[in-house]
């Protein structure tokens, strides 16, 4: 079995202002430099609730957060302020292009030939920024993005 990256108890805590995310801070997993937003894909467990395919993201101040939405603190039966166990590992599962993202690249063939020319890693970085998209149609807009990068030859920063 692959070794955890961590493995202990983290205190959930919540960004201010309405809607803020619920979170644990990971301090002890570094920003990926080569990924988009420094984001690190990772697999485990919290509090036993299985994570599969999950990012890890900036705070801002160096360090990575593990956002934890509505429906696992349900099950969980934990809010901000309580403390959970969390056991995570790298997640280099390959990434999969999701059918929708494939037939839109299809249906412009210089934009999908310029995309098969990319790396696993640069085709990961477009495809984990577009659903990364909170809401339907800012996933569309990011879908046409890439499609407009694609034909100019530009790649995520």
């Amino acid at each position: 079995m692959a070794h955890p990256l961590t493995n202990k108890t983290y205190l959930l805590e919540k960004f201010p202002g309405k809607g803020g995310w619920t979170y644990a801070a990971i301090p002890e997993i570094l920003p990926d430099k080569h990924a988009y937003f420094g984001w690190v894909r990772v697999k485990g467990s919290i509090d036993g609730y299985e994570l599969k395919g999950i990012h890890l993201m900036p705070m801002g101040n160096g360090q990575l957060f593990l956002p934890v939405k509505a429906e696992i603190r349900k099950k969980l039966k934990k809010q901000a302020g309580d403390w959970v166990q969390v056991i995570l590992y790298a997640d280099n599962t390959p990434q999969e292009v999701p059918e929708e993202l494939l037939l839109c690249l299809q249906d412009e063939p210089n934009a999908y030939a310029e995309f098969r020319k990319y790396s696993d890693r640069e085709q990961k970085a477009f495809v984990d920024w577009i659903y990364a998209a909170k809401t339907d149609e800012t996933k569309v807009e990011r879908i046409v993005q890439t499609i407009n990068k694609l034909l100019t030859n530009q790649k995520l920063p």
